[in-house]
């Protein structure tokens, strides 16, 4: 197997991934944050996943930048998350 055929069986399982696991839980997140809510341990702990690995899959983003974009889009829900949730905190 070649490595772009390994590429793209990774970045196939990881869209399936984004798609069924952690674009749902990201959203259910920010209408939590949105709502005024305070994240627990739990959205906390999914959130610093969300960083480990995305530490790991920079070498495979570089080698495909045609999905920089949405890597960048999800950053941008992220620290929005992270945002709100740390005014959410201040305020209460």
């Amino acid at each position: 197997m070649t490595n772009l055929q390994q590429d793209a069986g990774l970045l196939a399982v990881l869209i399936e991934r984004l798609e069924t696991q952690r674009l749902p839980r990201a959203l259910e997140l920010k209408n939590k944050v949105d709502r005024g809510e305070s994240i627990d341990a739990f959205d906390l702990a999914f959130l610093q996943d969300i960083l480990t690995d995305s530490a790991k899959l920079k070498p495979l983003i570089e080698r495909h930048p045609e999905h920089q974009e949405l890597v960048d889009k999800l950053f941008g829900l992220y620290l929005e998350i992270s945002k709100k949730a740390l005014a959410n905190e201040k305020a209460g």
